[in-house]
C-alpha cells in the first residue's frame, strides 16, 4: 500500500475488514511521511498561501487564450499515472479537474524526488504553462511544484467508503471530493436564495433578522428545542418560526419585510423534514391571502426560469408545470372531489365524526368539524396534488394566526400550496384582532397541556403589539429546502442540506 499513487492497476474488490486494515496501514505510512517532511524542514502545514492565478475551468473554457501562457493552479491530487521520470497527475480545484505533466527535467531532480513521495489526496500548487498533449488533453506543464497540505487519510475509492448514502451525509466533505457533481446542487441552492432575495428586494421588501432564542414556549404544535441561559438563569427556546416577530415589525411601520431564517423543530426526520431547516417568511401590509397567492406563483415561475431555463421542471418522475396558472381549490371543494365527502352536509361535530368512522379516517373522540375536514384532506387529497395547487380556506381550529372569513367564520383566509404531493408553503390574511388572537392562543396552550407536560404560554407581548394596531396584512412562509429539492430534482431534504442532522454513531 505504500506505493498508492500509481493508478495503472485495476480496482479489486475486497472485504470491508481488508479495506479497514489497508486504511490503517496507509494512515500509518502517511504520518511517517509527514514526520519526515517536518524533520527535513519541509512541513507543508507551515505554508500560509499560494499565488493561484486561474481556475481550472477558465483554462478549459478559453484554452486558445491561455495556450503557452504561464499559470499557477492549486488543488487536490485525485489521480496519478507514474511513467518513471515523467508523471501525469489530475488536480481538482473548486471548479474542475486539470491534468498536470510533471517531469524530472523541468522541476529538478530534488523536487521530483520529493514529489514522488506525495500521495493521492494531497493538496498541491503547480506553476507551469498551458498546453495540449498528443491525445488532445488540455494540461499544465509543471515548472514548479509545491506541497501545500498533506492528506493523512486516503481518498475513498470505488468499492468502499462512500457506497452508503448515510456515510455520504455524515462525511459531506468526502462526498464532495469523491462526487464533485454533488457540489452543483449546493451552488444551485445559493443561486436560488440569491434570486429569491432579488425578487423580493425588487418588490420593495426589506430583509430583516429576528431572534433565534426566545424566552417563552408558545402553544404551537411544533415542539421546540430547549436550552438554558446561565447569566439570566432561565430556559430559552430555539425558534420554531419567525412569524410573530416579523408581524411586530409591520405593527411598527414596516410595509414589507422578509427573513431568511434558520428554524428548529424537535420532531421526526424523513424525506422532507429535518429538525433544522431554512424558511423564508414574508409579510406585506395592506394585502390579503389572494395577494400572497399571486406573489408566490409569480416568484416560483420567475426563479424557475432563471435557475432551470424553463418554467417546467422535472421532479420525482413528473414534469411540474410551474408556469401554468396554478389550480386553486377550497379545502371543502378538494375533500368533496377526492373523498366524496361534503362538509356542508354535516350539521354537527357528531355528524362529522360519523362520516370519519364510515370512511375509516382516524380522529380524536372530541374532534370538531374543522379538525375532521383537515383529517379527510390529509387522508384523501394531499397525495393527489402533483401539479402546483393552492388549497385555501382552512378551518379555524387549525389556523390560530389567520383571519376568519367574514362571511363564514368557521374558516380562515389561509392557504397552503402543494407540489408533487407535498406542502411547500403556508400563507394567511393575518389575524389582526387582538381579542380573537388572545382567545386562540389560550386554546392552543390548553390543547398543548392536554397532550402532555409543557411550558407553553400565551405570547402576551405579541397580543399587546396587536392592540396597538396591525394593518390588514398578508403573510407567507415557504421552505427553502423543499424549493431547492424541486429545482434540483432531489429526492430527500438531506440531498440539499450540506450537513443534515444524523444520529451519532456509538
Amino acid at each position: 500500500m505504500a506505493n498508492e499513487n500509481n493508478q495503472n492497476t485495476e480496482n479489486v474488490e475486497i472485504t470491508e475488514e481488508q479495506y479497514q486494515e489497508q486504511l490503517s496501514e496507509q494512515h500509518r505510512i502517511r504520518i511517517e511521511k509527514l514526520q519526515q517532511l517536518k524533520a527535513d524542514g519541509k512541513n507543508p502545514y507551515e505554508i500560509t498561501k499560494f499565488p493561484v492565478t486561474i481556475k481550472n475551468s477558465e483554462i478549459r473554457a478559453e484554452f486558445e487564450k491561455y495556450e503557452n501562457q504561464t499559470v499557477s493552479i492549486a488543488g487536490r491530487i485525485t489521480s496519478w499515472r507514474d511513467m518513471g521520470k515523467a508523471n501525469f497527475i489530475d488536480i481538482r480545484d473548486s471548479s474542475d479537474r486539470m491534468q498536470a505533466y510533471v517531469r524530472i527535467d523541468d522541476v529538478g531532480e530534488e523536487s521530483f524526488k520529493e514529489f514522488k513521495k506525495w500521495d493521492l489526496g494531497d493538496i498541491v500548487g503547480i506553476t507551469g504553462f498551458v498546453f495540449k498533449t498528443r491525445k488532445g488533453e488540455i494540461s499544465v506543464h509543471a515548472k514548479e511544484i509545491t506541497l501545500l497540505s498533506k492528506s493523512l487519510l486516503p481518498l475513498p475509492e470505488k468499492w468502499h467508503g462512500l457506497k452508503d448514502k448515510e456515510e455520504r451525509y455524515r462525511k459531506r466533505y468526502l462526498d464532495l471530493i469523491a462526487n464533485p457533481e454533488v457540489k452543483d446542487v449546493f451552488v444551485t441552492r445559493s443561486k436560488i436564495l440569491r434570486e429569491i432575495r432579488n425578487y423580493l428586494d425588487d418588490l420593495g421588501y426589506v430583509e430583516v433578522d429576528t431572534p433565534v432564542l426566545h424566552t417563552l414556549e408558545i402553544g404551537a404544535s411544533a415542539r421546540p428545542f430547549v436550552t438554558h441561559h446561565n447569566a439570566l438563569d432561565i430556559d430559552m427556546y430555539l425558534r420554531i418560526e419567525t412569524e410573530l416577530y416579523l408581524k411586530r415589525l409591520i405593527v411598527g411601520g414596516f410595509d414589507k419585510v422578509y427573513e431568511v431564517g434558520r428554524i428548529f423543530r424537535n420532531e421526526g426526520m424523513d424525506a422532507t423534514h429535518n429538525p433544522e431547516f431554512t424558511s423564508i417568511e414574508m409579510y406585506q401590509a395592506y394585502t390579503d391571502y389572494y395577494g400572497m397567492m399571486d406573489l408566490i406563483e409569480n416568484m416560483y415561475r420567475s426563479i424557475a426560469i432563471k435557475i432551470c431555463g424553463s418554467d417546467t421542471v422535472h421532479y420525482r418522475g413528473n414534469d411540474i408545470e410551474i408556469g401554468k396558472p396554478w389550480t386553486r381549490m377550497k379545502m371543502t371543494e378538494a375533500v368533496k372531489k377526492y373523498a366524496d365527502v361534503d362538509y356542508y352536509s354535516w350539521n354537527s361535530d357528531e355528524d362529522a365524526r360519523a362520516a370519519a368512522k364510515a370512511k375509516n379516517v382516524e380522529v380524536a373522540a372530541d374532534a370538531t368539524k374543522g379538525d375532521i375536514l383537515a383529517a379527510f384532506f390529509d387522508e384523501y387529497v394531499e397525495d393527489k396534488l402533483i401539479q402546483p395547487t393552492i388549497i385555501y380556506d382552512y378551518p379555524v381550529e387549525i389556523s390560530p394566526l389567520a383571519k376568519r372569513k367574514p362571511d363564514e367564520p368557521a374558516f380562515t383566509e389561509r392557504f397552503e400550496y402543494f407540489i408533487s404531493c407535498c406542502e411547500f408553503g403556508n400563507a394567511f390574511s393575518e389575524l389582526n384582532d387582538p381579542i380573537d388572537q388572545k382567545e386562540r392562543f389560550v386554546k392552543q396552550v390548553e390543547q398543548r397541556k392536554k397532550a402532555g407536560p409543557t411550558n407553553a404560554r400565551v405570547d402576551e407581548d405579541f397580543v399587546t403589539a396587536l392592540e396597538y394596531g396591525l394593518p390588514p396584512t398578508g403573510g407567507l412562509g415557504m421552505g427553502l429546502d423543499r424549493f431547492v429539492m424541486l429545482l434540483t430534482d432531489s429526492d430527500s431534504i438531506r440531498d440539499v442540506l450540506l450537513f443534515p442532522t444524523m444520529k451519532p454513531i456509538d
